[in-house]
């Protein structure tokens, strides 16, 4: 019943939002989706960028072994690949820790970015996370010629800043997204990720080629100048909350509030309830199979491009990029159908959330496996991984929106806890990879790791198909709450009991 009266009262605000939107200014809701995609954007454009630049900066990466069984004989030709006199004699494993180190940062303030985020607003932190990424990556090239400790400590405290974004947003979506629009705006928000994924690969592999001061560093100074332009535009446009929005108009003021459930008071977090909820762990889990498919893609594509597929740096940067284009546009598309079928009942929550995470894990991990045995068809490869990545944007419809659904009001903790245990692969990723294919880049390692991540994709959709709820739970509410649903279960219950005496 409670849910049923909840559906009503927010199919009942969709229809006045409806109303009211084609007579009024621009939403607020609206710009703060935009600020935090293009948020998202400078996050992954900051966070991306030293994959590629990367492999200019070493001398010849990974090269000498890149034929060791000769799989591919002639493949460097046809491919017109490009020898880099890069400034750095680096090793696999010194790379993979590069690479890795920004992750050991970015676990270390996901639980506090969330939860503090609730408790004094998410405007602030996540700029500062932004801005404080932005001004270390302009530093990124004298750390480099400094040497590897000193860029590994420069990654981990890039990934610090970095880490409270994704909590932080979701934390803000608790307050700010209606219930029928929580699958498109969070996704819609967190989608800026996959454009700047598309664009600063591409646009690196210039950048690394035709740049100014040496070609690689402009990488670095361009990205981290984008950034802090950003965090001024956010400090002007973005508010914590609809109540503290000065420029809000006061029917979708009324409207967020009302569809949420009114202005959320502030209650103690419930750690035990939290973390031994089996909706809790089904969400983590599939946050995990997601985002070792996700990191591996955004670390270790332009590797295996490079170094067992031969492109050259400006084709790898461009190849890298189209995964994310593709899941890009999915994930925008998915979302808005999710939030259609729900709203218009068709499916209830719940189911909503596990098609599409189950959509969203298995086709990539059929297409992850079949990439396994592309061999040298590089275009086929290349597809193959493409459209796993691609249609693993089905899962931001399912897991990633689910916190939301189950606990508004620690939203942010909870993709905190989730994001952290998902934030494992960014390290443990690159080093498994690095153990598998050191001095040994051939297709057979390769494919290990390929059927590695299809068995976890697996894994969580399995997972979160026995464990998801799409109700908010019980502890998840306020004690006034509870107790009015108890006094209207009483009440109903008692009616009921008079009906029957009656017959």
């Amino acid at each position: 019943m409670e849910e049923t009266q909840s559906l009503m009262r927010a199919r009942r605000f969709f229809t006045q939002r409806r109303e009211h939107a084609s007579c009024s200014r621009i939403q607020a809701r609206y710009v703060l989706a935009l600020m935090s995609f293009l948020g998202f954007f400078n996050a992954y454009c900051l966070r991306g960028n030293l994959s590629v630049a990367l492999v200019a900066m070493v001398t010849n990466p990974s090269s000498d072994n890149v034929n060791a069984s000769d799989e591919c004989p002639g493949a460097e030709i046809t491919a017109n690949v490009t020898r880099l006199g890069g400034e750095f004699d680096w090793d696999q494993n010194s790379q993979s820790l590069i690479l890795g180190a920004f992750y050991y940062g970015y676990i270390l303030t996901q639980v506090p970015g969330g939860w503090l985020a609730e408790k004094m607003g998410g405007k602030l932190l996540f700029g500062a996370g932004i801005l404080c990424t932005s001004i270390l990556t302009l530093f990124t090239p004298l750390a480099a010629r400094a040497g590897v400790p000193y860029l590994v400590a420069v990654r981990v405290l890039e990934g610090v800043g970095e880490g409270v974004t994704y909590p932080t947003m979701h934390a803000m979506w608790g307050d700010w997204s209606p219930v029928y629009e929580r699958s498109m705006l969070a996704t819609f928000s967190s989608s800026g990720a996959q454009l700047g994924t598309v664009f600063v690969m591409p646009i690196s592999g210039l950048l690394c080629e035709h740049g100014f001061a040496g070609g690689w560093p402009s990488v670095f100074y361009v990205f981290g100048a984008f950034g802090c332009v950003w965090f001024l535009f956010w400090l002007l446009l973005v508010y914590d909350t609809p109540a503290r929005h000065p420029r809000i108009t006061m029917e979708e003021r009324k409207y967020i509030e009302s569809s949420i459930g009114g202005k959320r008071k502030k209650i103690p977090t419930p750690w035990k309830r939290i973390v031994t909820s089996p909706e809790v762990w089904g969400i983590m889990t599939a946050h995990f199979a997601n985002n070792w498919g996700l990191y591996g893609m955004l670390t270790c594509l332009p590797i295996y491009l490079k170094t067992v597929l031969h492109f050259n740096i400006q084709e790898n940067g461009l190849l890298s990029s189209l995964p994310h284009l593709v899941m890009l546009v999915t994930q925008i598309f998915i979302s808005y159908v999710a939030d259609c079928i729900r709203s218009r009942r068709y499916l209830s929550t719940v189911v909503s959330r596990k098609l599409m995470n189950t959509l969203g894990q298995v086709l990539p991990a059929c297409l992850m496996l079949a990439a396994g045995f592309s061999g040298c068809d590089a275009a086929i490869a290349v597809a193959l991984l493409t459209l796993s990545l691609g249609f693993s944007g089905f899962a931001m419809a399912g897991f990633n929106v689910n916190h939301l659904d189950i606990a508004p009001r620690f939203a942010g903790t909870l993709l905190g806890i989730t994001n952290m245990v998902g934030t494992i692969p960014g390290f443990v990723g690159p080093t498994v990879l690095g153990v598998l294919t050191n001095e040994n880049q051939t297709f057979v390692q390769w494919r290990v790791f390929f059927y590695l991540t299809a068995a976890l994709y697996l894994a969580g959709a399995a997972l979160f198909c026995i464990l998801a709820k799409g109700e908010e739970l019980s502890w998840a509410r306020s004690p006034q709450s509870v107790a009015s649903i108890a006094t209207q279960s009483l009440e109903v219950t008692s009616l009921s009991q008079q009906a029957s005496v009656l017959v």
